[in-house]
């Protein structure tokens, strides 16, 4: 298994300013040539199911920004393996919660220019380690959830406010969890439902090396 970057949630176009930097820096540092995202590359703010600023960008317009923000993940990272993120969803749930059949909605490679190089899937097996957008785990220790549900090493990101590494060894394995954080800008209008929380966003990614005997969560600092 080559050296692997593992990307945070982006929830485009409200990602931190200074995230792409950081993972093109974390990538060159320790020569990951092998690249994935967990998921929630796009927020889709404007079309959730939860309440939504009125003061914000519209549907429209938020599309707009935000292929204008993920051309240059693109850009950057030409071949990624995408994992889909309950956000990215959200056009398909809208449609599904409306009776729209699938025939009537764009695909989400079409909506957001997906290049080539992307590839997009729910989950993906490598190295006998899953990796995962993480939708339907919580708690303090989601990765650590995560692993005993699959049996098997897991790397996941969803919950914004964890970022770490546990192993765990029995008689006849060794595993690890990683949560790989995210990338989200804390001070957007779409986690102004976070500002009361008393955890707060991780920003980092993950990185694995030397046949995954090497698995790490590298923070972003903010300063």
């Amino acid at each position: 298994m080559k050296n692997t970057l593992i990307i945070g949630d982006t929830h485009i176009p409200f990602e931190h300013p200074k995230y792409l930097d950081f993972c093109k820096k974390i990538r060159d540092k320790y020569e990951c040539t092998n690249i994935y995202h967990i998921g929630d590359l796009v927020d889709n703010h404007a079309i959730n199911f939860h309440t939504h600023d009125p003061n914000g960008l519209g549907a429209a317009q938020e599309h707009r920004e935000g292929l204008k923000r993920v051309r240059k993940w693109y850009r950057a990272f030409p071949k990624v393996r995408l994992c889909y993120g309950n956000h990215d969803e959200m056009v398909k749930r809208r449609a599904l919660s409306h009776g729209i059949p699938d025939e009537f909605v764009a695909d989400f490679r079409d909506i957001w220019e997906v290049p080539k190089g992307w590839d997009v899937q729910f989950q993906y097996q490598e190295n006998n380690i899953k990796f995962m957008h993480g939708t339907g785990f919580s708690g303090l220790y989601p990765h650590v959830n995560a692993v005993r549900a699959n049996r098997q090493s897991c790397v996941i990101g969803h919950l914004h406010s964890v970022g770490g590494v546990h192993w765990s060894a029995s008689d006849h394995d060794l595993v690890f969890g990683l949560s790989v954080g995210c990338g989200v800008d804390k001070k957007a209008y779409a986690f102004n439902y976070g500002k009361d929380f008393q955890r707060k966003p991780i920003l980092g990614c993950g990185v694995i090396k030397n046949q995954a005997q090497s698995v790490q969560f590298v923070g972003m600092r903010l300063d």
